[in-house]
């Protein structure tokens, strides 16, 4: 389901080893410890979750059991909608810790009346039913996934537990990227995550370099800003003679106030002395 930062809380853990965690939607979960890395909790937007206590033969043996009986129940659930034809795909099945519950996500374009799927649920598995309609970023997070980065996707992974907020095309101009669908769509095909959580930092990057068209003066030459890279903090503008030069952000500067009125008024007396 992912790889996830977790709080020791104080307990001796080998990597191999099977631990019960605190989880989100469930309250706990179960997992396997594969690495053991020095974070800084600043970083994190919210508190990191706590591994509870190591995992006993039991508790393996339940995880087990209840993984089959949760591809059980999917496929089930599959069968009862497919009879029912409903307008709705069934993504996961999950039960509850205390196995007195088990949810279903589905995806679907509309809204969905399952109150008859419920009542079908509930005679079989005579336990509580709930279903719950996700999207499909919800839908690529719960299967995970390596993004066009060689990472993990960045929604079943740091952002799993944060509230991603709006992503929009106008990000996406902001940070010069080419507007082609293939380059801006993530897995799920909505617009990349990074775009959103990513943006202030363009933002404070390009607040540290001048605009394009603005002018600027590299020892004694004034041209205009046509491109910027702000990964390398690079700037081109063309010269005196017109040939494009590739600048240090470092090595320019604003040219003088009083640079425009100057040539003006060497252009106005130059006049004057042809007359």
């Amino acid at each position: 389901r992912g790889t996830f930062a977790f709080d020791p809380n104080k307990l001796d853990l080998s990597i191999g080893d099977y631990c019960i965690t605190e989880d989100i939607d469930d309250n706990i979960d179960f997992g396997q410890v594969v690495g053991k890395v020095k974070v800084q909790k600043r970083k994190f937007f919210r508190p990191i979750r706590k591994v509870l206590r190591k995992a006993s033969d039991e508790d393996k043996k339940l995880f087990d059991e209840t993984s089959r009986l949760e591809l059980e129940a999917r496929d089930i659930c599959k069968k009862k909608i497919k009879d029912r034809d409903l307008p709705m795909k069934l993504v996961s099945a999950r039960y509850s810790p205390d196995n007195r519950k088990i949810m279903f996500y589905f995806t679907s374009d509309r809204r969905v009346d399952f109150r008859e799927l419920v009542k079908d649920l509930a005679y079989i598995f005579k336990r509580r039913i709930e279903l719950r309609q996700i999207g499909v970023r919800d839908e690529t997070r719960l299967f995970s996934g390596i993004g066009c980065c060689g990472c993990q996707l960045c929604c079943a992974g740091f952002l799993k537990n944060r509230k991603l907020g709006r992503v929009n095309i106008k990000m996406a101009k902001e940070q010069d990227m080419a507007l082609t669908p293939s380059k801006i769509a993530g897995v799920c095909g909505k617009l990349l995550c990074c775009l959103q959580y990513e943006n202030e930092c363009y933002h404070e990057m390009k607040d540290e370099m001048p605009d394009i068209g603005n002018a600027i003066q590299v020892e004694k030459v004034i041209g205009k800003v046509e491109e910027a890279d702000i990964f390398s903090d690079t700037v081109k503008g063309r010269d005196s003679e017109k040939k494009l030069v590739k600048v240090k952000v470092d090595e320019t500067k604003k040219p003088n106030k009083n640079f425009k009125k100057r040539r003006r008024g060497k252009r106005k007396s130059g006049g004057t002395g042809n007359e």
